[in-house]
């Protein structure tokens, strides 16, 4: 695996195999605020279920918080907009912020393994 250049010489931590195991271990090495809610939510959706239909649903969640969470300057904007678009008195604007927010979060969690 390779990293992205972040800029100023920050790389971006690359995206791990999509698997839970690789996840967990990309977001407690690289983005360790997410740890405790990705333990939480695992726990509480996943670990003791006969069912692995919540797995793929469970992935995709976290896959996308990673992916935003490893870049934190991509972070940093996509709150930003979302901050704004919350204090945003007119309509039209607060809701080009979120979707310009939304747009963001959708092109991060296309990110493939290795990238």
């Amino acid at each position: 695996m390779t990293t992205a250049p972040l800029g100023e010489g920050t790389p971006v931590p690359p995206m791990p195999e999509r698997t839970p195991k690789a996840l967990r271990a990309a977001i407690a090495q690289h983005a360790p605020q997410l740890l405790v809610d990705f333990d939480r939510h695992w726990r509480r959706d996943i670990a003791d279920a006969y069912d692995l239909a919540p797995v793929p649903a469970f992935m995709a969640r976290w896959w996308s918080e990673y992916a935003l969470a490893r870049d934190p300057r991509l972070e940093a904007k996509v709150h930003r907009l979302e901050d704004e678009a919350a204090q945003e008195p007119e309509y039209v604007r607060a809701k080009a912020l979120i979707e310009e927010a939304g747009h963001i979060r959708r092109s991060a969690a296309r990110a493939e393994p290795g990238q």
